[in-house]
């Protein structure tokens, strides 16, 4: 199939348009936008469609297809230019979304383990909270089940893509970070990192890996901010006991420890869902998994 002419003529000028945008991933709808922006600048009559545009940028650019699959699902189809991480394809399935858990583990250098899963979080929207008294018979409850887990991924090449609908933060303590080949990253910061994988442990390899990423960013946490984002996510659950408990296990020292017990011991409370064999810490009033 030819390329149409109008195009051919353009190339250089689409080829300047592509390597100067600051994006690097795009969808169907991004790229048929691009060509109606660029239309007349370009020359390019109305008779080059989306279609014509997209095969011309695949024959004679470094544009490329990226196809995530899901076997309950249709595939959903990204457009890069070149070659891109993971990671950018992952943030382009969602606006507004930044990676969390596991993927933030990894971005922070927490872990030795390279990764074939990316968690990308895209927030809910707003809801009222039900208030009621937290009792201990509802947290026996709630954490004598496994971990609510995502069923929504996406797989391409070695990569799962596993989808986080979130509650409603307003992307507290999400930046931007350098991913591992220079790409700008939305992620979340090292105290809300440590945060969401206490909460949410399955995400991000079991509780070893979180104590271990508790260990490897010691030196670099400020308490301060862990406990003030902490208060800020308004989790219902005292997860305060399993951060002071991971803290403590990692060698944070008694006066930050301290801020965190400080809190209060209510309740009697779990390092993670689902847990069976288990040894209770007296001092952080705290069932854990027996071989930890």
């Amino acid at each position: 199939m030819p390329f149409p002419p109008d195009l051919e003529r353009a190339k250089p000028e689409i080829l300047s348009y592509f390597q100067k945008s600051p994006a690097s991933t795009f969808s169907h709808r991004q790229i048929r936008s691009i060509l109606e922006e660029k239309r007349r600048a370009w020359q390019v009559s109305g008779r080059v469609t989306t279609g014509n545009f997209i095969h011309f940028l695949l024959g004679k650019t470094r544009l490329r297809i990226v196809k995530l699959k899901n076997q309950a699902y249709a595939p959903i189809v990204r457009y890069t230019w070149g070659r891109v991480s993971p990671y950018q394809v992952a943030l382009s399935l969602r606006s507004n979304a930044y990676l969390s858990h596991g993927s933030a583990v990894f971005l922070h250098r927490l872990t030795d383990q390279v990764p074939t899963i990316v968690y990308v979080n895209k927030e809910q929207t707003p809801k009222s909270r039900f208030e009621a008294a937290l009792t201990q018979e509802a947290i026996d409850l709630a954490f004598s089940r496994p971990q609510r887990r995502s069923n929504y991924f996406l797989e391409y090449g070695k990569w799962r893509v596993v989808m986080i609908s979130g509650k409603n933060t307003g992307r507290l303590e999400v930046d931007r970070l350098l991913g591992p080949s220079g790409e700008p990253l939305d992620v979340t910061k090292l105290e809300r990192t440590l945060i969401d994988i206490t909460v949410r442990p399955g995400y991000a390899g079991g509780v070893r890996r979180v104590l271990e990423a508790f260990k490897l960013a010691k030196s670099n946490v400020r308490v301060q901010t862990l406990i003030t984002t902490l208060k800020s996510l308004d989790h219902t659950y005292p997860y305060h006991q399993a951060i002071g408990f991971y803290m403590e296990r990692a060698g944070y020292g008694h006066t930050a420890c301290r801020i965190f017990r400080d809190l209060g011991l209510d309740f009697d409370f779990y390092l993670a869902h689902g847990l069976r064999k288990t040894k209770h810490d007296r001092g952080w009033r705290l069932h854990y998994p027996r071989d930890l």
